[in-house]
């Protein structure tokens, strides 16, 4: 809570349960909240006209607004807060949730970009989210490069590191291309790539294949290149970044409020780098993070939020990140233990393998 703004202890009993019934109908529903609806809930037998009078004093400090010229309410971004911090109860996770997560890690694949790109589908597919999984950073040594032609215009790089990861990556190989020509690229890079990471490599090759220029062939050159090309975008991080379900979002169709808030969202996520950058703040601290809307900057106009934990190494070195991304009113006592228990999972895989 920031400096001026309602403190829970500074609200008498009946206003702390009818700000509490108020936001758990909110959440669960989505629609704004009206007296008589409440007068059902709480512990107390008040009237209607007692509990409209408390919520208009929650109005005034900040923590309700009305949305319409219904007399209902809806949590502010404030209140969702002060409800997150002071009376969220987070549930245990259900066996069913439990069993879709471990079934999505018990995956014995050594391409980590492709496990965790499943993560996220289970992520998005167990919360009706989006999932936002930030891929471990490689910094191991390089074993082993290949290139594979997949067709006249594509081909695939084929990164082998010395811990066992996988990374396979996309590019539009050189015209005149030959099984020939990327077996001598493969064997130049090779030939330095061993005991390198690969920001390591990438200050290297330039300079060697200048160096070497009659030594390799001109295709082959042209390949590494190519090759180097889509190792430098991983160098801007957008490459780590893995989003899924953003189908998810669009609840009402018909709701052009709604669609302007998602098409901001969209917005905002076609911005790899900037929620790269942003998740990364994750990495500050250990458990479960929540970001309610205007918060941080990046979702300020989509009303959207966000629950994202970090996940370790065998170093207990953060590497990496999970989240689930919604509308404001995202069930957070049923996703937190899913990211909880997710990033958990994640990071033991990530240690086992490490």
């Amino acid at each position: 809570m920031t400096d001026g703004s309602p403190r829970l202890d500074e609200l008498n009993d009946r206003s702390r349960e009818v700000f509490r019934r108020l936001v758990e109908a909110y959440l669960e529903s989505g629609d704004p909240v009206g007296s008589r609806t409440l007068t059902r809930t709480l512990s107390e037998k008040v009237s209607a006209a007692t509990i409209r009078n408390v919520m208009q004093d929650l109005e005034y400090l900040g923590l309700l607004n009305s949305p319409h010229v219904s007399a209902g309410r809806i949590p502010t971004e404030l209140g969702l807060r002060m409800f997150v911090d002071g009376f969220l109860e987070v549930g245990d996770l259900t066996e069913g949730d439990r069993d879709k997560i471990q079934e999505t890690l018990g995956s014995n694949s050594a391409d980590v970009p492709a496990l965790m790109s499943s993560v996220g589908k289970a992520l998005s597919g167990i919360t009706s989210g989006a999932s936002l999984v930030l891929t471990p950073k490689s910094e191991a040594p390089i074993k082993h490069i290949e290139f594979v032609s997949l067709g006249v215009d594509r081909a695939l790089t084929v990164l082998v590191f010395a811990d066992g990861q996988v990374e396979n990556r996309l590019f539009t190989p050189p015209k005149g291309h030959t099984p020939s020509s990327m077996r001598e690229a493969a064997n130049f890079l090779n030939s330095l790539a061993e005991g390198r990471t690969l920001s390591e490599l990438r200050e290297v090759i330039l300079r060697e294949v200048e160096k070497r220029r009659r030594e390799v062939d001109e295709v082959a050159r042209a390949l590494v290149e190519s090759g180097l090309a889509v190792w430098n975008k991983d160098g801007a991080g957008t490459d780590r970044l893995i989003v899924q379900g953003r189908a998810n979002l669009i609840t009402d169709p018909a709701d052009e409020a709604e669609l302007h808030r998602i098409k901001s969202l969209f917005d905002d996520l076609e911005r790899k780098q900037d929620i790269a950058e942003f998740l990364e703040l994750a990495e500050d601290g250990e458990g479960v993070r929540i970001f309610i809307g205007s918060e941080n900057k990046l979702f300020s106009l989509s009303g959207s939020s966000l629950v994202v934990s970090p996940y370790m190494n065998a170093d207990r070195k953060i590497v990496g990140a999970v989240g689930v991304i919604g509308p404001t009113r995202l069930n957070y006592g049923r996703i937190v233990p899913i990211v909880d228990y997710t990033a958990q999972l994640v990071g033991k895989l990530i240690s086992d393998r490490g």
